[in-house]
């Protein structure tokens, strides 16, 4: 059985910074690629950076020059380092990894989520 398990959101100042991070568990073969999505109150969920296991990265306009996605392969583990936050990011940080188990395709599992809120 595969677990996602999101850790580092909290409550932070416009300005601050936090990191999530992101352990993927269980018995699977290997993870293509991981990735993070949000969702804010009356929102919709929104790419916010995916990676995948060769390190080609994609970013939200929104956070640009802000976040820094990365990945440990040896760990299961995305991170997603968040600087400049402002008040719009508040939101539930939600991570995903596409993942197969031997002699299947991929599947996309997510996780439970994690409160990021900015704010004075």
């Amino acid at each position: 059985q595969v677990q996602l398990v999101e850790s580092g959101g909290g409550l932070v100042q416009p300005g601050g910074s936090l990191r999530l991070s992101c352990a993927a568990s269980g018995s699977f073969f290997i993870i293509n690629a991981m990735g993070w999505y949000r969702q804010a109150p009356g929102k919709q969920r929104e790419l916010v950076a995916t990676i995948t296991r060769g390190g080609s990265i994609n970013y939200a306009d929104s956070v640009k020059g802000r976040f820094t996605i990365s990945r440990d392969n040896a760990k299961n583990t995305v991170y997603l380092q968040m600087n400049s936050l402002k008040p719009d990011d508040t939101a539930v940080y939600y991570c995903n990894a596409d993942l197969a188990y031997p002699g299947s395709s991929f599947n996309r599992y997510w996780g439970q989520g994690t409160q990021v809120t900015v704010s004075s």
